[in-house]
C-alpha cells in the first residue's frame, strides 16, 4: 500500500477554521481523516501540509512511526507548532486507515479499552467564541452555565479571569470571587467546574491570589495559571496552590512535558492532539505523565475530527482525566462529518467501527470555505494599554 496524495479542506466554523486533512492511498477508496485545525494560522498550517507531503507520497502509510519520524527529521529543521500541527493532522489521518486496513477501531491499535465511557466537558455558549470568552457578569455566566447542564454535560469550563501583568488588582480578584461562587452554587455540587486562566497573571503570585479566590468553590482544575514555557514558575503556582493545576495546550511535544513531569509542576496535563504531534506522540505523553503520577485531560476546542482522535486516544489511555470538547460551535456541526461521538449523561460512548469511524461530507464542508476569524486576542490590553497575554 502507497500514499498518493494529502491534501487539506478548510471549512470555516465561524470562531476558527477547521483544517481538515485527508491521506489517500493506492486501494480503492481507501483514505484517512485527520485535523491540523490552529487558530489564526490556518493558512501557514496549509502551507505546512503541503510542503510535508512530498516527504511521504510513495511510502506505506501503516508505517506510522517511520512516517513521523520523517516529518519531523527529513525537513532539517525543527517544528514549531505550526510544523507539528500539520505533522499532527497527518499522523492521525495514518492510523484512520491503519485500523480501516485492519478492520478494527483505533482506539484497539492504541492498546485497547481502559473504560467503558470517556466524560467530557464544554464551554460556555457550546463553544461559541463571544460566550467563552466575553461571559464576565453573574447573571449571563449562571444563564449561559444552566444551558450547558441542561444539554446533559457534568462538566464545563469558564473563561472568567481578567487581563493581568504581574499583579492582580483587589477588585478583580473580589471580582472572581464572587463570579465562582454565584456560578457553584447554580450549578450546585454535582456538576465540575474548571477555569482557563489562559496564561494571564505573568507572576505566581498574581495568578496564586485567583487561585485562592476560586478555591472556596472547588474547581476540578485551573489551567494555565501562568503562561506556558517556564517550569520553575508553573512549579511555583503548583507547590502554594490549594486546587489542582494544568497546562499544555500550547507545549509541543515530550520535550516541552518533560521538564514539568520531572519536576511535578502541575496535576494534569493538557497535551492536543492536533498540535502536539498525533496520536503516538500524545501516547508518549501520557505515559511519561503516568510514571510522574499527573493526569491527563486533553486539550480540544476543535472541529469533529479532533474530537473522534481524542475519543480513541482517551479510550485508551489509563491515566486520562476528562476530554474538552465543542460539538455544539456551529449548527451543522454534524452535518460536515459524520462522527462515531455520542454523548450519554455526560460521558462519550465507546464506538466500534473500523479506524476512527467518520467520514467528512466535501460537498457541506466547501459551503464553508475560508475566512479570516475574528482575532480576539488584539483585546488583550490592561487600562494603561500595555499589551498582555490573552
Amino acid at each position: 500500500m502507497k500514499i498518493t496524495s494529502i491534501k487539506t479542506i478548510v471549512v470555516n466554523a465561524e470562531m476558527r477554521n477547521w483544517v481538515f486533512v485527508k491521506v489517500e492511498t493506492d486501494q480503492a477508496g481507501l483514505h484517512g481523516w485527520g485535523e491540523a485545525t490552529l487558530e489564526w494560522k490556518t493558512r501557514a498550517v496549509v502551507g505546512a501540509v503541503e510542503d510535508l507531503a512530498p516527504l511521504l507520497i510513495g511510502h506505506d502509510p501503516r508505517d506510522i512511526e517511520q512516517a513521523y519520524r520523517m516529518m519531523n527529521k527529513q525537513g532539517f529543521w525543527r517544528m514549531g507548532v505550526i510544523g507539528a500541527s500539520a505533522i499532527s493532522g497527518i499522523e492521525v489521518a495514518l492510523w484512520d486507515i491503519l485500523g480501516k486496513d485492519l478492520g478494527v477501531p483505533v482506539w484497539r491499535l492504541l492498546g485497547g479499552k481502559t473504560r467503558e465511557r470517556v466524560p467530557v466537558y464544554t464551554h460556555l455558549g457550546l463553544g461559541d467564541m463571544r460566550a467563552v470568552y466575553e461571559t464576565m457578569q453573574p447573571n449571563e455566566l449562571v444563564d449561559r452555565a444552566m444551558e450547558v447542564v441542561e444539554k446533559g454535560y457534568r462538566a464545563l469550563k469558564v473563561v472568567f479571569i481578567p487581563y493581568t501583568h504581574y499583579t492582580a488588582p483587589l477588585r478583580a480578584v473580589d471580582h472572581v470571587a464572587r463570579l465562582m461562587e454565584t456560578l457553584r452554587k447554580a450549578v450546585g455540587d454535582d456538576v465540575e467546574i474548571m477555569i482557563d486562566f489562559h496564561g494571564r497573571p505573568a507572576s505566581a503570585a498574581a495568578a496564586l491570589d485567583y487561585i485562592r479566590a476560586l478555591a472556596p468553590g472547588r474547581p476540578l482544575f485551573v489551567e494555565e495559571p501562568v503562561p506556558p514555557g517556564n517550569p520553575e514558575l508553573m512549579k511555583a503556582v503548583t507547590a502554594a496552590s490549594p486546587v489542582a493545576i494544568a497546562t499544555g495546550e500550547r507545549l509541543i511535544g515530550r520535550s516541552e512535558f518533560e521538564p514539568l513531569f520531572r519536576l511535578n509542576a502541575i496535576h494534569i496535563a493538557q497535551p492536543d492532539i492536533a498540535h502536539t504531534g498525533g496520536l503516538a506522540e500524545s501516547r508518549k505523553i501520557a505515559a511519561a505523565a503516568e510514571t510522574a503520577g499527573i493526569g491527563i485531560a486533553p486539550h480540544n476546542p476543535l472541529g469533529p475530527l479532533a474530537g473522534v482522535a481524542a475519543l480513541h486516544f482517551d479510550i485508551a489511555t489509563p491515566n486520562f482525566v476528562i476530554q474538552e470538547e465543542m460539538t455544539g460551535s456551529v449548527p451543522w456541526y454534524s452535518e460536515v462529518a459524520d462522527t462515531p461521538i455520542r454523548m450519554v449523561d455526560g460521558a462519550w460512548q465507546i464506538p466500534q467501527a473500523p479506524g476512527l469511524g467518520v467520514e467528512v461530507n466535501e460537498k457541506v464542508a466547501a459551503k464553508h470555505p475560508f475566512a479570516q476569524e475574528v482575532i480576539h486576542t488584539k483585546h488583550a490590553t490592561i487600562g494603561d494599554g500595555t499589551v498582555v497575554d490573552w
